[in-house]
């Protein structure tokens, strides 16, 4: 499989915004009522429709859904743990650690259920449906409480009004009580679906600040090395321990190894921190999913 073809549409969608917001009259003031159009409306419809549109089979996938849940702790722990290391913590600035903590676990959906249909067909679609609707809501918690945290904010009040997470935990809500949406209504929610997505990735590119990632390098190696590296390791093991099928390994093998979220830098810059270096993680990130892939589904699997 070609890996850098499947990446090459979100990272040239990266470049895009980052070409258009420098060298055209579509500069950030311009892009920063994008980011609020994306953050508070397009992202919150997309996660919404990718959670309920496949049933959640929880029973028959609860190796899977155990593995995944635990994979994400073990991601959500190491992102967390980095400012406390003695060797590594006196070397990171813990407000940029608070913003892009998230990058370490949260992942691309859209690559995701392009990446599962190649791989598995409807089978592996329905399974990768499964570890988004489960590992969202945790992931969009822990992206919001260090950013919450280190800015004295109410938590609760954070997550109460964050429209990612209303979206995620709705859909999910949603889709075990059988929910789905209207034939009817399907088209749009589908093209409001593909604009968040790139939008989304365009208003990465526009906030995208190479000179960030020199300045915090220690953290940058850090994250993306627990993205990109121990999450695919630590799910190898996972889907031994668990005895996972060998579809549902493949399907645990993909996750662990996917890029990062686009909607990270929006997050980030929404909550008022550097969006200008988590959009940079964005786009290694992106670019790392090139080496990572083939490393867990060839080496690995």
């Amino acid at each position: 499989m070609n890996y850098a073809q499947l990446l090459f549409p979100d990272f040239s969608l990266i470049i895009c915004g980052y070409l258009v917001c420098r060298y055209t009259a579509l500069n950030r003031s311009v892009w920063e009522k994008v980011e609020s159009l994306v953050y508070f409306f397009l992202f919150p419809v997309l996660l919404f429709q990718s959670i309920v549109k496949s049933p959640l089979d929880l029973r028959a996938t609860s190796g899977l859904i155990s593995a995944g849940l635990l994979l994400g702790l073990c991601g959500i722990a190491l992102a967390y743990s980095l400012p406390h290391l003695p060797w590594l913590g006196k070397h990171m600035d813990r407000r940029e650690h608070a913003a892009s903590a998230q990058i370490a676990f949260r992942f691309n959906s859209f690559i995701a259920l392009a990446l599962a249909d190649k791989l598995a067909g409807s089978q592996g679609l329905q399974l990768i449906a499964v570890l988004i609707g489960v590992c969202v809501p945790l992931f969009n918690v822990a992206a919001v409480w260090p950013m919450a945290r280190h800015a004295q904010r109410n938590l609760a009040a954070e997550l109460l009004r964050n429209p990612l997470i209303i979206a995620t935990v709705s859909g999910l809500a949603a889709n075990l009580l059988g929910f789905t949406i209207p034939f009817w209504l399907e088209p749009t929610i589908t093209r409001i679906g593909a604009a968040s997505l790139a939008l989304g990735l365009m208003a990465a590119g526009a906030g995208l600040q190479f000179a960030h990632l020199a300045q915090s390098r220690t953290l940058t190696v850090a994250l993306l090395s627990i993205k990109h590296l121990m999450l695919p390791l630590l799910a190898w093991g996972l889907s031994r321990l668990f005895g996972l099928s060998p579809v549902q390994t493949t399907m645990l093998l993909a996750f662990s190894a996917l890029p990062t979220s686009s909607s990270a830098y929006v997050l980030a810059a929404r909550m008022g921190y550097n969006g200008a270096y988590v959009a940079g993680l964005v786009t290694l990130s992106t670019m790392l999913g090139v080496v990572s892939l083939p490393f867990a589904l060839g080496i690995l699997r």
